[in-house]
């Protein structure tokens, strides 16, 4: 019996084209720079310092030109703590408490940020007009040359203000890191193979009606794309009340919940769309001047109308800029059983932000696509909410999980939320950071 399924390669559907001085080009002439990000650690920020974070966030994207997408690409992998135990001047105790501790799994963190530059006509595009729909992908010439230049300037401008910050720190990647070399694997396939170890195996991907497949895993999409979904006040912050007293506070970021507080492998993609700001307010003047005149055959358009109204005010009394926005949680599992278990739970993180879960069982494929690194600019723009720039990077996770102190002067200690060994200096580093 032959198969009527149709399948097809990765290279025919391949969105990406080069990777040029650093710099990833897809074809359609989009430019993406990428960076690895280095957040705080868990617990160790305070209220003001998130504030301060956000503020550094909001000056950097500021700076970069009209049709910009930032995407900060959050992998949360579970692995096996590996215990060093070749090396000669360990002593008994050492060695038997790196065995004690031998494969003891952990959810680890690796943190992505891509910029991209995109055009006005690409922007605007919706779902089924995504590369991963079309037949034939045809380049389309970069008319102006500045406009890239520009871009690259704008996006040293960023990482200065991130770094200087003292808070996130921002590494360019190389174009080995991309698209990787012998036996190394890049971030390309690392996202194919939805992992973030150095194999170079690809999986067969399937996109069925019903559920969409990377290898064994089976994923599971959970998305903020609707202003209705989200809660009614967000903040750069949020107490954290299993650690928190009447006397203490204990802060994380607003959205922790489906960061390093969510215990199964998954990836939280945050995308911001920096559109024309003037031409995004007189879009909305236009709509609410239809609204208005459509009010006498029905209630909703008039408060619809109230709503943009209030919009408006609040960015041309306050300055605030406009932008679309975009989160999206997704999880894998190669056992059913342990899939529902795992949509139960993200549906859990994502109530406890006060958002209302949305289970997307139908644009898996498009959003997974569009997560490609160097591919945002093929988003579908109907996934997206316009909000403004400070309400959207409070849907940003602002802390990682803890990590070893680089001194070999220091006291073995075990992390309070995996239960994994670390090695900490509680001396000398506490008095470089201030704390002490």
């Amino acid at each position: 019996m032959r198969n009527t399924l149709k399948a097809t390669t990765l290279e025919r559907k391949f969105p990406l084209l080069a990777v040029e001085n650093g710099c990833i080009i897809s074809k359609d002439a989009d430019i993406t720079v990428a960076f690895r990000v280095e957040l705080p650690e868990l617990f160790t920020v305070t209220s003001a310092e998130y504030e301060a974070i956000h503020s550094a966030w909001y000056k950097a994207i500021k700076v970069l030109p009209d049709y910009s997408i930032v995407h900060k690409q959050d992998f949360f992998i579970k692995e096996n703590y590996q215990p060093d135990t070749e090396r000669d001047e360990l002593s008994f105790l050492s060695r038997s408490f790196e065995r004690h501790f031998n494969e003891r799994p952990f959810l680890n963190h690796y943190c992505y940020l891509f910029l991209t530059k995109t055009t006005r006509e690409r922007s605007r595009r919706q779902s089924d007009f995504s590369t991963l729909c079309r037949g034939r992908i045809v380049p389309q010439e970069i008319a102006d040359k500045e406009a890239a230049a520009k871009f690259i300037e704008a996006v040293g401008q960023f990482e200065r203000i991130m770094n200087d910050s003292g808070f996130v720190t921002l590494t360019r990647l190389a174009a080995s890191e991309i698209t990787g070399q012998d036996g190394k694997a890049g971030i390309i396939e690392k996202y194919f193979s939805l992992s973030q170890t150095d194999t170079t195996c690809l999986k067969d991907i399937g996109l069925y009606p019903e559920e969409m497949r990377v290898g064994d895993d089976i994923l599971c999409l959970h998305t903020l794309s609707d202003v209705e979904d989200l809660p009614g006040k967000v903040g750069t912050d949020c107490r954290f009340e299993k650690l928190s007293t009447d006397r203490s506070d204990c802060r994380l970021s607003f959205a922790a919940p489906v960061g390093v507080l969510l215990s199964c492998n998954h990836v939280y993609n945050q995308f911001i769309f920096i559109d024309d700001h003037a031409e995004n307010l007189k879009n909305f003047e236009q709509t609410a001047r239809n609204m208005q005149s459509l009010s006498r055959y029905s209630r909703a358009n008039q408060v619809n109308k109230e709503w943009i109204d209030e919009y408006l005010n609040e960015a041309h009394s306050k300055g605030l800029v406009s932008v679309r926005c975009h989160c999206n949680v997704m999880a894998w599992s190669d056992d059913r059983d342990e899939l529902k278990r795992i949509r139960n739970d993200v549906g859990s993180q994502l109530a406890l932000m006060e958002c209302k879960p949305r289970h997307n069982t139908t644009d898996t494929p498009t959003l997974f696509w569009a997560g490609i690194p160097g591919n945002e600019a093929d988003f579908p723009a109907e996934e997206s909410f316009y909000t403004f720039l400070g309400q959207a990077l409070c849907l940003f996770v602002e802390e990682t999980n803890y990590k070893s102190s680089l001194s070999p002067f220091g006291i073995k200690m075990v992390d309070r939320v995996s239960g994994r060994p670390l090695h900490i200096d509680i001396s000398d580093l506490p008095m470089k950071k201030g704390i002490t």
